[in-house]
């Protein structure tokens, strides 16, 4: 099997199981893995913070704040007053972002690699960007806003309603999607020693940070609706 063969192969998603309804409802490996991280991070936190008081906290309560705090700040700091009301949602995207991009270092496939996952969040992402800027500046001052500075880029600035969600999913999945190539070629070429020390950067460097860069990106364009 060639290079080409091989990438061809990576971009194919196989079925995990399939709904018997009707003609069968196929779910594909991502769905899985998603549904996976997403019930992994429900319980997770559901036990982590479970007891925490307002008074006297202890040294785990005290962690979790703030570890949650740290979050809130490198995020809000990104944001005007009127944003901080999308950081938690952000926080959210991040934890999410950087679980699944980071799982290939237990040698799961991560749904992030996946086209369809990208784009899903990419316009999760667009819709609340147009949403605060509607809530914001109600509908006549956000249809207006599409004439800002000046008529002309009226063209323009509709088109960056296409522009900005292609570039959150094609950045993410570019980067995401190459790292797990990288690192599958490696292994097949040197299958013991590199490879661990490549692990350190794209499975989990690049990874953490490729879900800051979709989650501070995400924050300037509300930044951008809302002003």
């Amino acid at each position: 099997m060639d290079l080409a063969e091989e990438l061809k192969a990576e971009l194919e998603i196989p079925t995990a199981f399939t709904i018997p309804i009707g003609d069968g409802i196929a779910i594909n490996q991502t769905v899985v893995i998603t549904w996976c991280i997403i019930a992994f991070l429900f319980v997770f936190f559901l036990v982590i913070t479970r007891g925490f008081v307002t008074q006297n906290p202890g040294k785990r309560q005290a962690l979790v704040e703030s570890f949650v705090v740290w979050m809130q700040d490198i995020i809000g700091s990104n944001m005007s007053e009127k944003g901080k009301k999308y950081v938690p949602f952000l926080c959210s995207i991040l934890v999410f972002l950087g679980v699944s991009n980071t799982i290939g270092i237990f040698g799961i496939a991560p749904p992030t690699k996946d086209l369809r996952t990208t784009v899903a969040l990419a316009l999760i992402s667009i819709v609340l960007v147009q949403v605060a800027g509607i809530r914001e500046k109600k509908v006549g001052g956000w249809l207006k806003s599409f004439a800002h500075p000046i008529k002309v880029m009226l063209p323009m600035n509709i088109l960056e309603l296409f522009i900005k969600p292609l570039s959150l999913c094609m950045r993410l999945f570019g980067n995401i999607f190459a790292a797990y190539v990288i690192m599958e070629l490696v292994k097949m070429v040197v299958p013991v020693v590199l490879p661990a020390a490549l692990c350190l950067y794209f499975d989990i460097f690049d990874g953490l940070l490729q879900a800051y860069v979709f989650v501070f990106l995400t924050s300037l364009y509300i930044n951008e609706a809302i002003e």
